[in-house]
């Protein structure tokens, strides 16, 4: 499949995206509108840029409508089952429609571009309902229905209550997307295909980029989130007016993960001895169940070269541990491990200082930085153009600045470090709340006064380079947020 343009191409994207939108199931977060008169019953686009939080448990639904007896229903959604993205529709009269992609939506580090159209007016019937992913169109299905010729579609039906949802299903409270979506687009009584709102980047022709959807034409029930307004991330771009009601979103909910510039985050599928640690928030909180202290909770993006930077926020008053790993699979570690090298970095809560290798853990200094309390904001500065690593307590360098030497990549077992926290010890239940810079909090807590880094990428409480001072063994140094517009620039 084709990968979406991130920033690390050397062409750069012809269309920015600026911001996503976080929408956090456990928070019933949704967008919804009142259609006051039918749009085109035979032909619609939808197009969404969407990045996956959590998986399983419920279907995820990007958009629908239904009636209130729930027996006339549109949707686009990835479903529990198997996280395939699946079209229903179902209008009470004619078959209905079911199609349900063989391929698997899964990668919570990856941005996906879907668009469904329905064309039922269309003289080729295998043209009535059709669907891309990143810029390939799906056309093998699981039990595909082709609609009849002009069958009547009601995702823009005049239903009672005529409602439709971003996120959500909007008659019953269920089934709510978990993740970030971005330049979601609907369309009345015009069939795009999903060259109207991507292209193939020209110089690396299977990285699948976006184009600016703002001179489609979008129809009298059309609409164009971009989500450009923190005060009202329902708000119609297309010129329409047609403003979605937010539904359980707030200012902290407007994200700088993007399309264009993919950051790190939580990875949820990682391989962890705490199978039942609960992620939210977009992947940016994790909640254990407190049977393992472990360094499963680590980011999705591996650093091998260059400056990173990301913060944590102390969310209550346990025995962290904060830092970077080497390992991205932590029970194969003890067997696999094929050198005697240092594969973890870390401080801890009571200000000790650990490294971790095959033998176990080892305390550096116990007076190495300060204690932490709760609602600090750590700071975890990597080097790994000179092989140091620092931390910063609220602000203030631990160890005087001094930092730690860290094992060259190139001898550790996957020649990459990842950031990671977690806990100390097993048998508590704990929440980790990192930022690595796509969105401007911790959790729901917000930042008081965001700042980029040097690139002018990223959100964080603290300025990652601290202004040029020289507090790196003396030096200045500029670190960066994990991203790809830095990757892209700075390697990784």
């Amino acid at each position: 499949m084709p990968l979406v343009l991130g920033g690390s191409s050397a062409a750069a994207a012809a269309h920015t995206v600026d911001n996503s939108c976080r929408f956090n199931d456990d928070d019933s977060a949704s967008l919804y509108r009142t259609i006051s008169s039918a749009g085109s019953l035979t032909t619609w686009t939808f197009s969404a840029w969407v990045k996956r939080g959590t998986l399983g448990s419920t279907n995820k639904v990007l958009i629908d409508n239904r009636n209130t007896a729930q027996s006339k229903i549109s949707k686009v959604l990835f479903n529990m089952t198997n996280e395939a993205l699946q079209l229903y529709d179902d209008n009470a009269v004619d078959t209905a429609i079911n199609n349900v992609t063989r391929s698997y939506y899964r990668d919570p580090s990856a941005w996906y571009h879907v668009v469904q159209v329905w064309d039922s007016t269309n003289g080729v019937g295998a043209d009535r309902a059709r669907m891309w992913v990143n810029g390939s169109r799906i056309t093998v299905f699981s039990g595909e229905v082709t609609p009849d010729s002009s069958q009547e579609s009601i995702l823009l039906g005049d239903n009672a209550p005529a409602i439709i949802a971003v996120g959500k299903t909007p008659v019953a409270d269920d089934s709510y997307f978990d993740g970030y979506m971005a330049e979601v687009v609907l369309i009345d009584g015009t069939a795009y295909d999903a060259e109207s709102f991507g292209e193939f980047d020209s110089d690396s022709p299977t990285i699948w980029k976006p184009k600016d959807p703002s001179g489609l034409t979008f129809g009298t029930n059309g609409f164009y989130l971009n989500f450009g307004n923190s005060a009202d991330l329902g708000e119609d771009s297309s010129g329409n007016g047609n403003d979605l009601t937010v539904g359980n979103l707030a200012a902290i909910d407007q994200c700088v993960d993007t399309p264009t510039n993919n950051f790190c985050v939580m990875n949820s599928v990682q391989n962890t001895p705490d199978a039942a640690a609960v992620y939210s928030q977009g992947n940016t909180v994790v909640v254990t169940d407190g049977s393992s202290g472990d360094w499963g909770f680590a980011g999705t993006m591996a650093m091998s070269t260059g400056k990173w930077y990301y913060e944590h926020r102390i969310y209550e008053a346990k025995d962290f541990v904060i830092g970077i790993h080497s390992n991205p699979d932590y029970l194969a570690f003890t067997s696999s491990e094929d050198v005697a090298s240092k594969w973890a970095y870390a401080v801890r809560a009571d200000g000790r200082m650990y490294e971790y290798d095959d033998a176990g853990s080892q305390t550096i200094n116990t007076g190495w930085g300060s204690t932490f309390t709760t609602g600090a904001i750590i700071s975890v500065y990597l080097d790994l153009d000179n092989n140091k690593i620092y931390w910063a307590n609220d602000d203030v360098m631990m160890n005087s600045g001094t930092g730690i030497d860290v094992t060259d990549v190139s001898i550790v077992q996957h020649g990459v470090y990842y950031w990671c926290q977690t806990d100390n010890n097993s048998g508590e239940s704990w929440t980790i709340t990192p930022a690595f810079g796509g969105v401007a909090g911790y959790g729901t807590t917000a930042m008081s006064s965001p700042v980029a880094d040097a690139e002018g990428y990223g959100k964080f409480e603290y300025d990652p380079s601290r202004g040029g001072a020289s507090d790196f063994d003396g030096s200045a140094k500029n670190f960066l947020s994990l991203c790809t517009k830095n990757l892209g620039s700075s390697g990784g």
